[in-house]
């Protein structure tokens, strides 16, 4: 409770005052403000959990400050009044106000809508938490971190979407590591899997913050790249398989191992079905093993 921060809003200095010395005794730390524009002035200095506002204010009025918060900040809102005739409980909340009080306000009812404000605060915050949690879990790869293959489809289907709107090049890559079922033959699952997390590290490594890598299934993985043309795919490519290769993995103490990868290359043609485009670059990969792996294979027709 010591880190939420509740800022009071009233161009009454004494009640100001009273409230703040109440709310700083309660366990939080207070901010008070004399007006709306000094308040939303301190929010863009200081985050608030909560403010406490006044309805009647010089310029700006309580429920404009509240629209302004919930439009522009994370704060919870209280809105207090002595006017219960010119405003009403439906018009605070539907400027987002969380709550509704009428002067003369008993300090002690102030306290628990606060703490009911907080709490219910706080239960959304878990609940945001939870779902992005959840988010994440449903498209992100377990072992390596990537992205899975369900949500590669999703994206590819939006890039290429983006890409037939507006005309900007696209391209993908499909990655196999070479002679993988040997290497888990050979040294173990549990190795083969230090092998997916470090190549998946890799591959990030060489990548843009707007392109986007997925472990595709197995030892597969696929990478999107946006307003990418496929001669600049291709060298991209080129920089991850000199990665990989470069990279020594230690399965056995004494026994050190170089893993390989074979790549395809391919840019979207416009118009064409997804199912072709994620084909032709399966189709290159195929051809970078057929030609003795640990090689980059463009096709583009």
């Amino acid at each position: 409770m010591d880190s939420l921060r509740i800022l009071i809003v009233d161009d009454e200095a004494g009640i100001r005052d009273t409230m703040h010395e109440f709310i700083g005794m309660s366990g939080y730390e207070a901010l008070s403000a004399a007006t709306a524009e000094e308040a939303l002035e301190q929010l863009q200095q200081k985050d608030a959990d909560v403010v406490i506002t006044d309805i009647s204010l010089p310029g700006m009025d309580g429920l404009e400050l509240t629209d302004r918060i919930k439009k522009n900040f994370e704060a919870d809102v209280i809105v207090i009044t002595g006017y219960s005739a010119d405003y009403s409980y439906e018009e605070a909340i539907s400027k987002g106000a969380s709550d509704f009080l009428f002067k003369p306000v008993r300090f002690a009812e102030l306290l628990l809508r606060l703490k009911r404000v907080i709490k219910e605060r706080q239960l959304t915050q878990e609940r945001v938490k939870m779902l992005e949690q959840l988010q994440t879990l449903a498209t992100t790869d377990g072992l390596t971190k990537l992205f899975n293959s369900r949500h590669f489809y999703n994206q590819l289907a939006r890039e290429v979407d983006r890409s037939n709107r507006y005309n900007p090049p696209l391209s993908l890559l499909l990655l196999d590591i070479d002679h993988f079922k040997n290497y888990n033959d050979s040294f173990g699952h549990l190795e083969g899997d230090k092998v997916l997390m470090r190549l998946a590290k890799i591959i990030k490594s060489c990548l843009r913050k707007l392109d986007t890598a997925y472990r595709y299934g197995g030892e597969e993985f696929t990478i999107i790249l946006p307003e990418t043309s496929g001669a600049e795919a291709e060298t991209v490519a080129h920089r991850i398989k000199a990665a990989v290769e470069k990279e020594g993995f230690h399965p056995e103490a004494d026994n050190p191992q170089t893993v390989t990868v074979s790549i395809g290359v391919t840019q979207y043609h416009p118009g064409e079905e997804l199912a072709a485009f994620i084909k032709r670059a399966d189709l290159a990969m195929y051809q970078s093993k057929q030609a003795g792996r640990n090689r980059v294979t463009p096709l583009f027709d």
